[in-house]
């Protein structure tokens, strides 16, 4: 039974604006990484699991469940030894490349920008194409940004109707670079402001379509990199504003209860290995804030938007895999850090325009697992799903009014998260029970407008280190949730351990 003292008293002011949720903070990451492209989306058109062009179908039809709103490629550190027009043309005449960050094993380049474009048709996302600054030219970005978005009678137009597009597409997203202080090309802050300058400029917007340029930014509190990046690119532009010529810088966070060379495991952790993994976690809104205000130093009308192109859990790989295909399980433990980045996000909508888990099939902290001809559904997945009312909502604001910590490695963490937005006559409240071992009480005021027809769902598990497998797919799935009482505007809500909650409710 629940404390009966509430872990968590807000006030949740319905008619007071807030920035708005976009979408596009519910991103996602596929590198040619492991399994994530070759065996994960792509299986080839000989392939006996069902496809669509060589495109897997069960992956698209479980990830369409998720509206995914653009989808980050070719990577990754990878995408800095990429060069696009070796994966255009007739497949069998693609010359093969090693990729030399992830697992050293050669690639026959069979999913390129035909591919990747076709992929993103079938998903009803929007591309976010990385291009290569660590090893490529100015002259070869330039022109695959031509290949991609221009009509009419140009060089690369022709030569992609040639390939079998007659119609360029739609391309909003431009990554300049990828961790270029690491493996895109370890650069000083000032080499890179420079070279970002110099390729964004060259990002030309073709026809009706409008780049959003991001430049690569910073590794978790690396604000000198940021602040290097903002004084060099929003000075001395003149007519070449910094809207115009870049619209976001970014940065990476992951999550760890270990060190880089020992991450820990995905499912055989302790009761402090958890704890740590979860301060961790909520440490991201720290790290966005920082970020946020060295942004307001030289941008205060927040033209340039903030994102966080990579972010997740990492652990280290399952036993008996390569380790250098990252491939690791997802246990109820990784949702829970999901739904705190998420909620992180929703308060920071104002600035942070755009993020990226890293990655969506077979790496990392997965949306989907591939085994043979089956698929399963990670924990994560599910609490993209159950949060997708958010999407470019307006963010409401949650004012806590009391609340329990629970001490974890000197710093007081808070065992109860939450966030809410409304859109289209509806509120959707998201809460999370970070303590394994207790349920709690949470009370929210529902302030300012009438709400009725509540309605709940629950992720939950009798351990956070359950997770589903291809043998038992649903041992961690969404159900209906009940223990919620609505009262003249006050919203109880009696969460079991571990859980994540979200709630629906009519506004007006």
């Amino acid at each position: 039974m629940p404390d009966a003292t509430p872990a968590l008293v807000a006030a949740i002011d319905l008619d007071v604006s807030g920035p708005t949720i976009s979408r596009h903070l519910y991103g996602h990451f596929a590198e040619h990484l492991g399994r994530c492209v070759y065996e994960g989306f792509w299986v080839g058109e000989d392939a006996e699991v069902p496809h669509v062009g060589g495109i897997r179908a069960d992956v698209v039809e479980a990830l369409r469940e998720l509206s995914v709103p653009n989808l980050r490629w070719p990577g990754g550190c990878f995408a800095d030894e990429y060069h696009w027009q070796d994966g255009i043309g007739p497949r069998e005449q693609r010359p093969r490349m090693v990729n030399t960050h992830w697992g050293d094993v050669e690639e026959s380049n069979h999913f390129g920008t035909h591919e990747f474009m076709a992929l993103c048709e079938l998903l009803g996302t929007e591309p976010y194409v990385s291009s290569n600054v660590g090893s490529g030219s100015v002259q070869e970005m330039s022109e695959w940004v031509e290949y991609l978005t221009r009509a009419g009678d140009s060089p690369m137009a022709r030569l992609r109707r040639e390939n079998g597009r007659d119609e360029p597409w739609g391309v909003t997203f431009w990554g300049i670079g990828n961790e270029p202080w690491g493996c895109g090309g370890n650069l000083r802050a000032p080499q890179f402001a420079s070279l970002a300058r110099q390729y964004a400029t060259y990002a030309r917007d073709h026809g009706d379509n409008r780049l959003y340029r991001v430049a690569a930014g910073a590794a978790d509190d690396d604000y000198a990199w940021t602040e290097t990046l903002m004084k060099e690119l929003t000075t001395g532009l003149g007519d070449r504003s910094p809207r115009n010529l870049f619209q976001a810088v970014s940065f990476h966070y992951y999550t760890m209860s270990g060190s880089w060379s020992q991450k820990g495991s995905a499912t055989e952790f302790s009761d402090d290995e958890y704890w740590t993994t979860i301060r961790r976690a909520q440490h991201v809104r720290e790290l966005i804030a920082g970020h946020a205000a060295v942004m307001d130093a030289y941008d205060p009308t927040k033209q340039v938007g903030l994102a966080l192109d990579e972010w997740g859990t990492w652990w280290d790989v399952e036993p008996r895999t390569n380790p250098g295909f990252l491939y690791q399980q997802n246990a109820l433990r990784d949702a829970l850090v999901a739904s705190l980045h998420l909620d992180a996000f929703h308060d920071h909508a104002d600035r942070l325009r755009l993020a990226n888990i890293a990655q969506t099939v077979n790496v990392l902290q997965a949306m989907v697992l591939t085994d043979g001809d089956r698929l399963v559904r990670t924990p994560t997945f599910h609490v993209f799903a159950m949060s997708k009312g958010h999407h470019d909502a307006e963010a409401r604001p949650v004012r806590v009014v009391s609340r329990q910590l629970r001490e974890v490695d000197g710093t007081g963490v808070p065992t109860i998260s939450a966030s809410a937005s409304t859109k289209d006559g509806h509120a959707l409240v998201s809460v999370t029970n970070l303590d394994p071992s207790a349920g709690a009480t949470v009370r929210l005021h529902l302030r300012g407008l009438p709400v009725s027809a509540p309605t709940g769902t629950v992720l939950t598990a009798a351990s956070v280190r359950v997770h589903n497998t291809a043998d038992e797919p649903d041992a961690v799935a969404p159900q209906p949730f009940d223990a919620l009482r609505l009262v003249d505007g006050t919203l109880e809500l009696d969460l079991p351990p571990a859980a994540f909650v979200t709630v629906s409710l009519t506004v007006g």
